[in-house]
């Protein structure tokens, strides 16, 4: 097994995602529902997935507070590391221009070192998660913000729990563009619907950014099903925001320093 392994860990709201890196790419990587953390479950799953490797360092970000804690231990007492975890202070490869930087999703910092360290600057990324967030990089290189919309599982859920007739639906493609049954029409919606939004807010990001070309990424749950018929999409990175914490985990190591953050 290769050394100077490092352990990656985005904690989600419905899922953790696992990745186990060395320091040119992301080797495998896994899933864990993120609840798993709170009922004990984690360490044998984790433990699992690590499987003979012994790792050198590990980084982490999440958007579960809670869970945060219970990661930490469980990784000390595993392989006594103390993960990286990213924040605003922790993080390299991208400046922040953002007013209140503490209130930004770390995940979303790690997608932003992710395109701009293979993109560069400007660059976009959209990830279709429990949320559909877009992340900016402005022409400096800075994270300078973004866009959240509700997810699509989290639409057609909300639409079929709030009404009587509506089904809940498996979220996949759909030619026709007049539902001929109440399914067709719902995955018309979301499906269709989705890439006018997401097709939209990068005219308008071009706009606001004042540039006319942009390299945008889809990653997440959805990305390959939307960005199949969106040309505007450059590329589909499902590992993007595990390939930013390698980024920031190995710049770390290094302690290379990063660009003051601006207010």
């Amino acid at each position: 097994m290769e050394a100077n392994l490092v352990l990656l860990i985005d904690i989600g709201n419905t899922y953790t995602h696992l990745g186990l890196a060395n320091r040119q790419r992301v080797l495998k990587h896994s899933n864990i529902p993120t609840v798993r953390w709170f009922n004990g479950s984690s360490e044998i799953a984790v433990k699992k997935f690590v499987g003979s490797a012994s790792p050198a360092g590990a980084c982490l970000c999440s958007v579960v507070p809670g869970a945060t804690p219970l990661v930490r231990r469980a990784v000390k007492r595993l392989w006594n590391i103390s993960p990286v975890e990213l924040t605003p202070q922790t993080v390299h490869g991208v400046g922040i221009n953002y007013p209140k930087p503490g209130t930004i999703g770390p995940d979303r910092l790690a997608n932003a070192v992710g395109v701009k360290h293979r993109f560069g600057a400007p660059a976009v990324v959209v990830d279709f998660g429990t949320a559909v967030t877009f992340d900016v990089v402005d022409k400096r290189g800075d994270y300078v913000g973004g866009i959240i919309a509700p997810g699509l599982a989290a639409m057609t859920d909300y639409l079929h729990e709030k009404t009587a007739l509506l089904p809940r639906i498996r979220i996949r493609d759909v030619k026709a563009i007049v539902g001929k049954n109440t399914e067709q029409a719902m995955l018309i919606g979301a499906v269709h619907g989705y890439r006018g939004l997401v097709r939209e807010l990068i005219t308008e990001l071009k706009r606001e950014l004042k540039v006319r070309q942009l390299p945008v990424v889809a990653t997440g749950g959805y990305a390959r099903l939307l960005a199949s018929k969106m040309p505007e999409i450059k590329a589909v990175d499902p590992l993007l925001t595990l390939e930013g914490l390698r980024l920031v985990a190995q710049a770390s190591c290094r302690q290379v320093p990063r660009r003051p953050r601006r207010a």
